[in-house]
């Protein structure tokens, strides 16, 4: 079997090397706190392992996986026996880290139980994927369709069947055990031993009679008397010294075949059952990725894959975007937006009304790009995009360090940490920031800050409740773009006779349109008010 050394097999990697380079820095840096903020470890939540592990930067890597997943999702068995598998290798995991290497039959137990799992786990992914002889697409599944091919139909398989059917019915059949005791001559125990194993368990009888019969040859499966030992009142001490001498005995009796089965084991099973146990977080991904796409499509919602180009081209160019959070919550509908980033426009300032759909959009931005970047559909019509190697979210917070910097002082700490690490190809997405402190004193940090972000050459989302915010693009890109900085350009919330539409558009923002559109909602209007009082309206000058 050395042909099948499956050690660095990956359904998410193409090769050994495109995992080590993974591992050394094509990984993208972002935190399951981030995901956390996007609303991602919500709807994609995983246990075997960190979401945040799998994001990669690497083009190639993503146009691997969004083969497998396009496999996935053309072929609904193959998520079936991923998810039979799941609670297998679980229970593989589990009992792992229960086993003491204690050399008794309860690790006899053990391992036998270990290789009925692995042969079973085997057994799934051979029914899944080999047996109607189907053809994938995907690199990844083709490959693990041709391993389990291999190793089901040859004869050690079929040998460790035989072998794993010959040493279980040895302990399995187990079903009682004879004890000899010698008495002395005042009928006091000198010892005991294990006289015979037996494939069945002995049955309680009528003590009296077999006494009075003194006929104990003919029915030596019924008990005439029971042991005090195993009486209800029995203490857990005493339980447990009996379960040892009793697990003592029976390993001596198969002590030989402990040896050779923990040989099977250490030569071939552990190393084929880590090759699944490895495998137990990709499974994962790969049916939690697959279903939840199949929910936004059961939702109404479009999923496409996005056509990757490489980061240093920093493309962001998606129509009919969506937030797929919001999509799983509501009854199918839900609004679209076009959003690109452009040489007109490397930095969006959104503005709009509150509840208008502003913090939808910004984490919409982030999932679609964490979702490329795990190889996943995303929710949009059409999407263009470059990896990033950074997601920096600056959402609201009740953050601790409120009570020593105060808000503001809290605000503008995480602040200057993304500019402690972000670079040209970073995404960075800023939601309500420098709320905690008045218009004025808001306008010149975001002002300010929107500078270096420019600076920085950073695809970012500025959302925010300052409108009068976009009287200074203006001035920040004269003062930036000539230096080589990035544009800023702004994004409205649309209002449509007063309700708020979720359609975000290029535009220059308004903010007394939002105020009246709202006031004339609420009758909030000068007309409205004096009539609510019992007043007149004055009649107006012609």
């Amino acid at each position: 079997m050395a042909e099948m050394n499956l050690a660095d097999f990956s359904l998410l990697f193409q090769s050994k090397e495109a995992q080590k380079r993974h591992a050394e820095g094509a990984a993208a840096e972002i935190d399951d706190f981030t995901l956390e903020e996007l609303g991602l470890a919500e709807i994609l939540p995983l246990k075997s392992a960190s979401l945040s592990e799998f994001i990669t930067k690497d083009p190639d890597v993503i146009r691997y996986r969004e083969e497998i997943f396009a496999d996935l999702l053309e072929n609904e068995e193959i998520t079936a026996t991923f998810g039979k598998l799941i609670p297998v290798l679980s229970d593989i995991m589990e009992l792992r880290r229960l086993e003491v290497d204690s050399g008794d039959t309860a690790d006899y137990l053990s391992g036998i139980t270990e290789i009925e799992l692995y042969i079973s786990s085997i057994d799934v992914l051979y029914e899944g994927l080999c047996k109607d002889k189907k053809t994938y697409k995907s690199t990844a599944l083709a490959r693990l369709q041709e391993h389990i091919k291999t190793l089901v139909e040859s004869e050690y398989y079929a040998e460790l069947n035989e072998r794993l059917e010959e040493l279980t019915s040895r302990v399995r059949d187990i079903k009682s055990v004879t004890v000899g005791v010698n008495l002395d001559a005042q009928l006091r125990p000198v010892d005991a031993g294990v006289l015979a194993i037996n494939p069945e368990s002995f049955r309680s009888g009528d003590t009296l009679q077999k006494i009075l019969r003194l006929n104990f040859k003919d029915d030596k499966y019924t008990c005439i008397a029971e042991l005090v030992p195993f009486s209800k009142k029995q203490n857990e001490n005493q339980k447990t010294a009996l379960s040892l001498a009793f697990n003592a005995a029976i390993g001596d009796v198969y002590r030989h075949s402990l040896r050779s089965w923990k040989k099977i084991v250490q030569l071939y099973v552990l190393e084929n059952t880590d090759f699944l146990l490895n495998l137990l977080p990709e499974f994962e991904l790969l049916v939690r990725g697959t279903n939840l796409i199949r929910a936004l499509k059961i939702k109404g919602g479009h999923v496409t894959i996005p056509e990757i180009r490489p980061a240093a081209e920093r493309a962001f160019c998606a129509k009919g975007l969506y937030n797929p959070m919001v999509a799983l919550k509501t009854d199918g509908t839900m609004v679209k937006n076009d959003l690109a980033f452009d040489q007109n426009a490397g930095i969006y300032v959104l503005t709009g009304p509150n509840r208008g759909g502003k913090s939808v959009l910004t984490c919409a931005v982030g999932l679609i790009q964490a979702m490329a970047q795990l190889g996943l559909p995303v929710p949009a019509d059409e999407a263009v995009l470059s990896p990033v190697d950074r997601i920096f979210t600056h959402f609201p917070t009740g953050a601790e360090d409120t009570i020593e910097k105060g808000r503001l002082g809290e605000e503008c700490a995480r602040l200057s940490e993304i500019f402690a690490d972000v670079t040209a190809e970073s995404l960075v997405l800023l939601d309500e920031t420098l709320s905690s402190t008045g218009s004025f004193e808001a306008s010149y940090i975001a002002a300010e800050v929107l500078s270096g972000l420019s600076m920085a050459k950073c695809r970012t989302i500025f959302s925010t409740h300052l409108h009068e915010l976009a009287n200074e693009i203006d001035a920040i890109n004269a003062r930036t773009v000539p230096l080589g900085g990035t544009r800023i350009d702004t994004l409205v919330a649309g209002m449509e006779e007063g309700e708020r539409s979720f359609r975000i558009v290029r535009a220059k923002p308004d903010g007394k349109s939002y105020a009246r559109d709202i006031a004339a909602k609420y009758g909030l209007t000068y007309d409205n008010i004096l009539n609510k009082i019992g007043q007149k309206a004055p009649e107006k000058e012609i």
